[in-house]
């Protein structure tokens, strides 16, 4: 199954005491490069996050976002700093003694002194708080991954009908090229005639002279490993594994018998059909580059 590396998904749970949504995007990138954004509260969850979406996604620039809203009366409470407290009673007695002020410190102006109370969340219990999380992202993630199976359906079927375009132009070369040898051997006898005025020319320094040409531009090799590399490709294509990888290598491979082929072409139609062939192998590179 092709994968794109590019998707979106999204997940969200709301009950009567919380809402938790979960958001990946993911793009392009030649590595597994997981940046997760949480609540402050959720910080500790991070390693088991990237854990549980390692089982999902193997390659990308992926992005995670969770949020949460606590709905319950528990959520928060208030702290009292009684030292802090302690010390503001003192010094407020302290102070009217000293410059001869009433002490009329009341509790209401007390508790409105800074720091005196201070909100904090009430702790959970960890296992509790995964439980609640997990299953959102989770969730999130098999939506990301059915947006890159769609989307890596689209490739597949364009990057297979390169490789037919590829195939053709294989081809042609294969075929053209007994052709070109063909024509070489009429050129260079017509000219040897030319030069010789009709003296007879001896067969075996002809054979030879085009037997080391036909050897110059011969591209059997090439032709052959290029067939090779497009069975290959279409094999991992049809198989179910990450295979974004194992296509870049083979493209690259595939583009360098392509040099080698427009190297040897003597002829202007081999240049030219060696020069569409680098160039549909590299459209297959950059489709090969959204694969997982």
């Amino acid at each position: 199954m092709v994968k794109s590396m590019t998707g979106f998904g999204r997940y969200e749970v709301v009950t009567t005491e919380y809402k938790i949504s979960a958001e990946i995007k993911a793009v392009n990138h030649r590595y597994l490069d997981l940046s997760i954004k949480l609540p402050r509260r959720f910080n500790f969850l991070e390693n088991n996050i990237r854990d549980l979406l390692k089982n999902y996604i193997q390659r990308g620039k992926v992005d995670v976002y969770i949020a949460f809203e606590d709905y319950s009366e528990a959520a928060l409470c208030l702290k009292v700093n009684n030292a802090l407290a302690a010390e503001y009673v003192g010094y407020g007695r302290k102070m009217a003694e000293q410059f001869g002020l009433i002490d009329d410190l009341k509790a209401s102006v007390l508790m409105r002194m800074p720091e005196v109370f201070t909100m904090t969340e009430v702790l959970q219990d960890q296992d509790h708080m995964w439980r609640q999380v997990a299953p959102v992202v989770e969730k999130a993630a098999i939506e990301l991954v059915a947006a890159r199976v769609l989307e890596g359906g689209r490739l597949k079927k364009d990057l297979l009908e390169k490789l037919d375009y590829i195939g053709e132009l294989v081809a042609f070369v294969e075929e053209r090229y007994p052709a070109v040898v063909a024509q070489y051997r009429a050129r260079l006898e017509a000219k040897v005639n030319d030069l010789l005025s009709g003296t007879a020319i001896e067969e075996s320094r002809l054979a030879a002279e085009v037997t080391i040409y036909a050897d110059k531009i011969c591209v059997d090799e090439e032709t052959v490993r290029l067939k090779s590399h497009v069975d290959s490709t279409r094999k991992a294509l049809a198989g179910n594994e990450s295979i974004g990888r194992k296509l870049d290598f083979i493209a690259q491979e595939m583009n360098r018998e392509a040099n080698t082929i427009l190297s040897k072409s003597g002829d202007p139609e081999l240049a030219d059909k060696a020069i569409q062939l680098k160039t549909e192998i590299e459209k297959v590179r950059e489709q090969i580059q959204n694969i997982e």
